[in-house]
Protein backbone atom coordinates (compact mmCIF):
# COMPACT_ATOMS: atom_id res chain seq x y z
CA UNK A 1 0.00 0.00 0.00
CA UNK A 2 1.43 3.56 -1.57
CA UNK A 3 1.64 6.34 1.67
CA UNK A 4 -0.74 9.64 1.06
CA UNK A 5 2.05 12.37 -0.38
CA UNK A 6 2.84 14.72 2.74
CA UNK A 7 1.41 18.03 0.61
CA UNK A 8 -2.07 16.35 0.45
CA UNK A 9 -2.56 15.59 4.07
CA UNK A 10 -1.17 19.02 4.73
CA UNK A 11 -3.41 20.93 2.98
CA UNK A 12 -6.68 19.12 4.23
CA UNK A 13 -5.52 19.42 7.64
CA UNK A 14 -4.94 23.25 6.77
CA UNK A 15 -8.65 23.35 5.18
CA UNK A 16 -9.98 21.52 7.97
CA UNK A 17 -9.05 24.69 10.81
CA UNK A 18 -9.74 27.32 8.05
CA UNK A 19 -13.38 25.71 7.83
CA UNK A 20 -13.88 25.31 11.23
CA UNK A 21 -12.36 28.77 12.52
CA UNK A 22 -14.76 30.23 9.85
CA UNK A 23 -17.61 28.44 10.65
CA UNK A 24 -17.67 29.20 14.20
CA UNK A 25 -16.90 32.85 13.41
CA UNK A 26 -20.16 33.06 10.71
CA UNK A 27 -22.44 30.99 12.35
CA UNK A 28 -24.30 33.62 14.71
CA UNK A 29 -24.35 35.68 11.58
CA UNK A 30 -25.87 32.71 9.33
CA UNK A 31 -28.01 31.90 12.33
CA UNK A 32 -29.62 35.64 12.51
CA UNK A 33 -30.51 35.56 8.45
CA UNK A 34 -31.60 32.68 8.65
CA UNK A 35 -34.50 32.80 10.82
CA UNK A 36 -35.04 36.32 9.87
CA UNK A 37 -34.99 35.10 6.12
CA UNK A 38 -38.05 32.64 7.40
CA UNK A 39 -40.13 35.28 9.22
CA UNK A 40 -39.82 37.38 5.91
CA UNK A 41 -40.60 34.65 3.57
CA UNK A 42 -44.15 34.31 5.75
CA UNK A 43 -44.48 38.13 6.26
CA UNK A 44 -47.53 38.10 3.57
CA UNK A 45 -49.28 35.02 5.10
CA UNK A 46 -49.17 35.72 8.75
CA UNK A 47 -51.21 39.37 9.68
CA UNK A 48 -48.83 39.88 12.82
CA UNK A 49 -45.75 40.21 10.30
CA UNK A 50 -47.73 42.87 8.17
CA UNK A 51 -51.05 43.85 7.96
CA UNK A 52 -52.93 41.92 4.98
CA UNK A 53 -53.11 44.55 1.77
CA UNK A 54 -57.17 45.56 1.83
CA UNK A 55 -59.18 46.01 -1.96
CA UNK A 56 -59.93 49.59 -2.89
CA UNK A 57 -62.91 50.46 -4.68
CA UNK A 58 -61.94 50.88 -8.23
CA UNK A 59 -58.53 49.96 -9.96
CA UNK A 60 -58.90 52.55 -12.28
CA UNK A 61 -55.95 54.96 -11.83
CA UNK A 62 -57.65 57.97 -13.53
CA UNK A 63 -60.07 57.95 -10.45
CA UNK A 64 -56.98 57.73 -7.64
CA UNK A 65 -56.75 60.60 -5.38
CA UNK A 66 -53.30 62.89 -5.43
CA UNK A 67 -50.38 61.90 -3.49
CA UNK A 68 -50.86 64.95 -0.90
CA UNK A 69 -54.45 63.69 -0.15
CA UNK A 70 -53.44 60.57 0.20
CA UNK A 71 -51.01 61.47 3.05
CA UNK A 72 -53.55 63.85 4.78
CA UNK A 73 -55.72 60.85 4.94
CA UNK A 74 -52.92 58.65 6.71
CA UNK A 75 -51.83 61.48 8.64
CA UNK A 76 -55.66 62.10 10.07
CA UNK A 77 -55.65 58.17 10.87
CA UNK A 78 -52.21 58.47 12.76
CA UNK A 79 -52.61 61.37 14.60
CA UNK A 80 -52.94 59.53 17.71
CA UNK A 81 -49.60 58.26 17.55
CA UNK A 82 -48.05 61.40 16.99
CA UNK A 83 -47.19 61.06 13.54
CA UNK A 84 -46.16 63.77 11.12
CA UNK A 85 -45.14 64.43 7.64
CA UNK A 86 -41.41 64.03 8.30
CA UNK A 87 -41.93 60.70 9.41
CA UNK A 88 -43.79 59.80 6.43
CA UNK A 89 -41.07 57.37 4.37
CA UNK A 90 -42.65 56.05 1.41
CA UNK A 91 -46.20 55.32 -0.14
CA UNK A 92 -46.76 52.36 -2.09
CA UNK A 93 -49.57 51.91 -4.30
CA UNK A 94 -51.08 48.49 -5.22
CA UNK A 95 -52.64 49.12 -8.65
CA UNK A 96 -53.70 45.43 -8.86
CA UNK A 97 -55.81 46.12 -5.43
CA UNK A 98 -56.74 49.84 -5.82
CA UNK A 99 -54.86 50.75 -2.31
CA UNK A 100 -52.13 53.12 -1.33
CA UNK A 101 -49.51 51.94 1.80
CA UNK A 102 -48.51 55.38 3.40
CA UNK A 103 -45.40 54.06 5.43
CA UNK A 104 -43.98 55.84 7.89
CA UNK A 105 -40.22 55.39 9.20
CA UNK A 106 -41.45 55.69 13.11
CA UNK A 107 -42.22 52.80 14.32
CA UNK A 108 -43.15 51.20 11.15
CA UNK A 109 -46.62 52.27 10.74
CA UNK A 110 -48.83 51.50 8.18
CA UNK A 111 -51.95 52.90 6.84
CA UNK A 112 -53.73 51.84 3.81
CA UNK A 113 -55.82 54.16 2.09
CA UNK A 114 -58.57 53.55 -0.68
CA UNK A 115 -56.37 55.63 -3.96
CA UNK A 116 -60.29 56.68 -4.60
CA UNK A 117 -62.55 57.24 -2.16
CA UNK A 118 -59.81 58.06 0.77
CA UNK A 119 -61.33 56.15 3.11
CA UNK A 120 -58.47 54.53 5.54
CA UNK A 121 -59.17 50.80 5.65
CA UNK A 122 -56.06 49.97 7.93
CA UNK A 123 -53.55 51.04 10.44
CA UNK A 124 -51.52 48.84 11.75
CA UNK A 125 -47.55 47.73 12.20
CA UNK A 126 -45.23 46.20 9.74
CA UNK A 127 -43.00 43.87 11.88
CA UNK A 128 -41.42 42.88 8.65
CA UNK A 129 -39.92 46.28 8.52
CA UNK A 130 -37.40 46.02 11.70
CA UNK A 131 -37.39 42.48 11.08
CA UNK A 132 -35.70 42.85 7.50
CA UNK A 133 -33.26 45.43 8.74
CA UNK A 134 -32.25 42.87 11.61
CA UNK A 135 -31.49 40.27 8.61
CA UNK A 136 -29.35 42.66 6.42
CA UNK A 137 -27.84 44.31 9.06
CA UNK A 138 -29.06 47.72 8.51
CA UNK A 139 -30.71 47.86 12.03
CA UNK A 140 -27.14 48.71 13.84
CA UNK A 141 -25.74 51.29 10.56
CA UNK A 142 -25.47 50.91 6.57
CA UNK A 143 -21.69 50.84 6.98
CA UNK A 144 -21.89 47.47 9.25
CA UNK A 145 -24.68 46.11 7.07
CA UNK A 146 -22.43 45.95 3.84
CA UNK A 147 -19.42 45.01 5.80
CA UNK A 148 -21.15 41.90 7.66
CA UNK A 149 -22.91 41.01 4.46
CA UNK A 150 -19.78 40.75 2.54
CA UNK A 151 -18.10 38.76 5.24
CA UNK A 152 -20.94 36.22 5.56
CA UNK A 153 -20.98 36.23 1.60
CA UNK A 154 -17.27 35.32 0.97
CA UNK A 155 -17.39 33.02 4.23
CA UNK A 156 -20.03 31.03 2.83
CA UNK A 157 -17.92 31.10 -0.55
CA UNK A 158 -14.74 29.52 1.27
CA UNK A 159 -16.68 26.89 3.32
CA UNK A 160 -18.25 25.80 0.59
CA UNK A 161 -15.26 25.45 -1.11
CA UNK A 162 -13.27 24.32 1.70
CA UNK A 163 -15.81 22.09 2.75
CA UNK A 164 -15.71 20.03 -1.02
CA UNK A 165 -12.20 19.86 -0.67
CA UNK A 166 -12.69 18.09 2.40
CA UNK A 167 -14.98 15.96 1.09
CA UNK A 168 -12.63 15.30 -1.97
CA UNK A 169 -9.00 15.37 -0.30
CA UNK A 170 -9.62 12.21 1.66
CA UNK A 171 -11.33 10.11 -0.85
CA UNK A 172 -8.00 11.70 -3.32
CA UNK A 173 -6.06 10.26 -0.75
CA UNK A 174 -7.64 6.40 -0.47
CA UNK A 175 -7.07 6.15 -4.22
CA UNK A 176 -3.83 7.22 -3.85
CA UNK A 177 -3.08 4.57 -1.26
CA UNK A 178 -4.87 1.60 -2.74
Amino acid sequence: MAKAPAKLVKSIRTYREIHKTLGIFIAIFIFIISVTGILLAWKKDVNLLMPPTQKGATLEMLEWQPVYSLTNAALLAVDSLGLKAENLDKIEYRATKGIAKVIFDSGSWEVQVDAQTLEVYSVGRRHSDWIEKVHDGSIISDLFKVISMNIVGIGLIVLTLSGVWLWYGPRKIRKLKS
